[in-house]
């Protein structure tokens, strides 16, 4: 375990996590710690033994309740520190977002403000009974930027979002499973197994094929004029010529588990 500026970081076996660790303010984000998700994420897209990453909370109270208030007479005391933290905050969504490899939010309690923008950023989001989503951005007359309402509107589509947005109010965990914006709602003891179990079952299948997939699904949301076409089939190519094709079919006729290597 690593840790920097309040953010946690772990690799056990093919599976990378974050932890946001303010738990006092329960996982608000302060300009260190989004420079931190960012940079965490970075490194683990660079491990090649790293399959998929979990982002959580520590203290079961929160996934990220937006951000730290109390900082912000430091953090966005005048125009050009209010950019410097705008612009953190989309590098680690952007991070996030474009991340290679599967992402899974794991979320507990408040899922606020920023912290929805980044579990909206990840591929799969599993939540707790007792969490609850908002966006407030409507009650603090903030303006949110193009990018970040784009990936609303292809999580959940535009009603929802609008919804989101204009209410600013919270939505327990079965409005926001109706909405398309959770995958899955299990009770809080079941959680952590759960989306360890999910993200090991992601970790053992072809990274080549899951990491394809990804690829195409978010290059089929992209305006028609900037889909890579041609990058997108000659992933799908990569995998008919891979090692672990040969072994995935090697595998299922000898009736046992693959062992994929990514090659």
């Amino acid at each position: 375990m690593t840790q920097t500026d309040k953010v946690l970081s772990r690799k056990e076996g093919r599976v990378g996590t974050v932890i946001f660790n303010n738990p006092e303010r329960h996982n608000a984000m302060s300009l260190p710690m989004w420079e931190a998700t960012a940079r965490i994420l970075e490194d683990f897209a660079r491990d090649a033994e790293v399959r998929v990453v979990v982002l959580t909370g520590a203290g079961g109270k929160a996934f990220v309740s937006g951000a730290d208030i109390s900082r912000f007479e430091d953090e966005r005391a005048d125009a050009e520190a209010v950019a410097r933290y705008n612009a953190a905050v989309e590098r680690a969504y952007a991070t996030v977002h474009e991340f290679p490899k599967p992402t899974i939010a794991m979320i507990r309690g408040y899922c606020i403000g920023g912290g929805l923008g980044l579990a909206v950023c990840c591929d799969l989001r599993i939540c707790a009974e007792d969490s609850r989503f908002a966006l407030p951005a409507a009650r603090l007359g903030l303006g949110y930027a193009y990018a970040g309402i784009r990936r609303f509107i292809d999580l959940v589509g535009p009603a929802f979002t609008k919804e989101i947005f204009f209410t600013a109010r919270q939505f327990d965990a079965a409005e926001a499973r109706e909405m398309g914006l959770v995958n899955r709602v299990l009770p809080d003891a079941e959680v952590e197994p759960y989306v360890r179990d999910y993200a090991e079952t992601i970790a053992g299948n072809a990274p080549l094929t899951v990491n394809a997939v990804k690829f195409i699904v978010g290059e089929a949301l992209e305006d028609e004029a900037k889909r890579d076409v041609a990058r997108c089939a000659e992933m799908v190519q990569r995998c008919f010529a891979s090692n672990d094709y040969h072994e995935g079919r090697k595998a299922f006729m000898e009736k046992r588990k693959p062992v994929f290597t990514g090659t």
